[in-house]
């Protein structure tokens, strides 16, 4: 999916620098006073600002409104706010119920959260005291943790998966579908120097992801970031950003998702029609993945979750080879093989390519592979479908409500023959609509077939710009996104 513009992701985002939230200690308050308690957590710090949460939980009467109020003592100024109204005087800080979170019952918890400014190094202090609605809520049951909390090892809950024929199988032989989300910022954030995720992926984030009865999440990664390349900055590649990753598959894991890692922005100057940008770096999708950093990208990757088969390898975004020539042929060759395509300025590497890297590793997870056309165009993606010695590739699919594949006489004879013989996964469904009218259809036609389909994205964005499933990380739906999520719990209960 082409993303919204740098100025909407801007004002969604803000500053962020989390480095590797997850592997960030937690500073948390807590207790169980009569009227309240309230969990304060600090999810990700850097040189000048960090990210935090709070929990608060009402253990009085219903609230047909709320109001928490707290203050800083070191100078911490908050710079954007979600899933509350913020606000900040001096060092006393009140954030106000929205309008969709404003009526907690008894023993039911609100979560929010924001960036904030400091002035490291020193002290960050956890809020001495929190009031609800005016009272005193009890923060002093228990001192704070010192040691990070531990996440759960990967592999533990979601299954290993492989290819047989037309399906995808666990390691006892039964069916599976992908069925979820998209958990966009790993492409973008970090090569433009704002952080790693664009939002929070803590625990409580995944868990609302659950909520909808997703089996799937797909991470979008960054090949400059993940290789740690020089223009990127050293606290959001390589080490970090690959530690940052590792933690939030096995967060996925524990939920009991799929965790697909998929590359979506790469190295290689393209400056031809549709081009994303005329940067050389990874700031944007290019047609095709690079032959001087991919196949080192996905090496590492598949060296790094090679173990755990309940990863799946989603090899490259959206190739798009046919903008960039008027030659099918070509641009399905391209697509293949790789090497000096036409229209392409840079030596590019073809998906045989990317599976050989992959498979080198000795990895076998399954891999997904994309056509042509944004992924839009499976037409001839059997007659070029790269050789994978294990068995386990899979066709990736995209579909817009604006893409040319977009009805069901299309998707009748072009990916019912790819269906016939390999599993297939729409790795992106969606509409810039801000309804859901058609990935409704969308989902009916693979449902009837028994395929897989996750919904671009799990982020705050403008919907009609995104398009975006949340208006907050605690799983409020968007209007969009209320299709899905009942879709979702209605086939998986």
């Amino acid at each position: 999916m082409r993303h919204p513009p740098r100025s909407v992701l801007l004002a969604v985002a803000g500053a962020v620098g989390l480095v590797g939230s997850m592997t960030i200690p937690v500073v948390t308050a807590q207790g169980a006073a009569p009227a309240c308690s309230v969990e304060y957590s600090v999810t990700g710090q850097w040189d000048n600002g960090f990210q935090a949460a709070v929990k608060v939980t009402n253990n009085t009467a219903a609230m047909s409104s709320w109001s928490l109020s707290f203050g800083f003592a070191n100078g911490q100024k908050i710079t954007q706010g979600w899933n509350a109204k913020w606000s900040q005087s001096g060092t006393a800080v009140t954030a106000a119920n929205e309008g969709y979170n404003g009526s907690p019952a008894t023993g039911a918890s609100v979560s929010a959260g924001f960036l904030a400014s400091w002035s490291g190094p020193g002290s960050n202090a956890v809020p001495a005291s929190f009031k609800l609605n005016g009272t005193t809520c009890n923060v002093d049951s228990g001192p704070p943790p010192t040691d990070p909390p531990t996440d759960p090892p990967a592999g533990t809950s979601a299954p290993a998966l492989h290819v047989e024929g037309d399906k995808l199988v666990d390691a006892g032989g039964a069916t599976r579908r992908l069925l979820g989300v998209n958990r966009s910022g790993g492409e973008f954030m970090c090569v433009q120097g704002r952080g790693i995720f664009d939002g929070p992926v803590d625990d409580a984030a995944i868990q609302a992801i659950a909520d909808w009865r997703a089996n799937v999440v797909r991470i979008p990664l960054n090949e400059e970031c993940w290789l740690g390349l020089s223009n990127i900055q050293s606290q959001y590649g390589g080490a970090d950003y690959i530690g940052a990753v590792k933690d939030l598959v096995a967060r996925v894991e524990a939920h009991g998702m799929t965790p697909v890692v998929e590359l979506h922005w790469t190295y290689g100057q393209y400056t031809g029609n549709s081009a994303g940008c005329s940067d050389v770096h990874a700031t944007c999708q290019k047609p095709m993945p690079d032959a001087r950093y991919t196949p080192s990208f996905w090496s590492s990757v598949a060296n790094t979750f090679k173990a755990d088969q309940a990863v799946v390898f989603d090899l490259f975004n959206e190739p798009y080879p046919d903008r960039a020539t008027s030659s099918a042929t070509d641009a399905w060759k391209c697509w293949k093989d790789g090497g000096s395509c036409p229209g392409i300025g840079y030596e590019v590497a073809g998906m045989q390519d990317i599976v050989d890297a992959v498979r080198g590793t000795g990895a076998k997870n399954v891999v997904m592979a994309g056509g042509l056309a944004y992924s839009d165009d499976l037409s001839r993606w059997l007659t070029y479908r790269p050789s994978d010695p294990t068995g386990n590739l899979v066709a990736a699919y995209h579909v817009y409500n604006f893409n040319t594949c977009s009805n069901e006489s299309c998707w009748n004879s072009t990916l019912a023959p790819v269906a016939a013989q390999v599993p297939l996964v729409a790795g992106e469904i969606g509409e810039n609509t801000c309804a859901h009218s058609f990935v409704d259809r969308v989902m009916k036609w693979f449902d009837d077939r028994g395929l897989s389909y996750l919904g671009w994205t799990w982020n705050t964005w403008d919907c009609s710009s995104g398009p975006s499933l949340v208006s907050g990380y605690d799983g409020t739906p968007t209007s969009y996104g209320i299709g899905l999520r009942d879709h979702l719990r209605a086939l998986n209960g």
